[in-house]
């Protein structure tokens, strides 16, 4: 398998679940504005819609969607626990999360990226945020992670999505259990392996 990234991009997740799980995966470097791969390769040819991540499958099928990618990553090796059993309530709540994190929380962070956003709609956007990760911040009063005190998949992908926050300026400052959960995870094994093979591909 191989798996297409931009560094600080939100295929983050999907490779944070790669070195959780040790899977021995492939990785290409894409930049974004160019659509062009570390290797020189049209990415567009790969992947249409010209995002990442993409997950190049070991039968030649592309699979898009970050939050898809991490479902199957995690299927891959169950006893490794980073997401749970098809059919449990479990298992549906981490959907839950990872629909929440990509509709609610990932998206809505885009207008703050677009250099034509003007200021007050800017505003907005920050108060609208600060609101769903209310939610977060809610949640994570009960146990370490979403889940509880079990780390899964739908943990990697909202602790991506929190790395952008000191890029858009968005203060999250009034929380409590968000900066102490982004800390948690950031001091993973393998979320620090993953930053450091980031960092190197920049």
């Amino acid at each position: 398998m191989k798996l297409y990234f931009t560094p600080g991009a939100c295929s983050l997740s999907p490779h944070i679940a790669i070195r959780e799980l040790g899977l021995d995966v492939e990785f290409e470097a894409v930049n974004l504005g160019t659509k062009v791969t570390a290797t020189g390769e049209n990415f567009k040819s790969a992947n249409p819609k010209g995002y990442v991540p993409a997950l190049l499958l070991d039968n030649g099928e592309l699979l898009t969607e970050g939050a898809v990618i991490v479902q199957l990553l995690a299927d891959l090796k169950p006893e490794a626990g980073l997401i749970p059993k098809p059919g449990t309530l479990e298992r549906y709540r981490v959907q839950e999360w990872l629909n929440f994190i990509a509709t609610e929380l990932h998206k809505g962070f885009s207008p703050l990226y677009n250099p034509k956003c003007p200021d007050e709609w800017k505003t907005v956007v920050h108060a609208n945020l600060i609101a769903r990760f209310g939610i977060v911040e809610e949640r994570l009063s009960k146990g370490d992670y979403l889940m509880g005190e079990k780390f899964t998949v739908a943990d990697a992908y909202l602790y991506t999505i929190l790395t952008w926050a000191p890029w858009v300026k968005l203060d999250l400052s009034s929380f409590t259990h968000i900066p102490a959960f982004v800390a948690r995870v950031a001091a993973r094994p393998a979320v620090q392996s993953t930053h450091a093979f980031e960092k190197a591909a920049r």
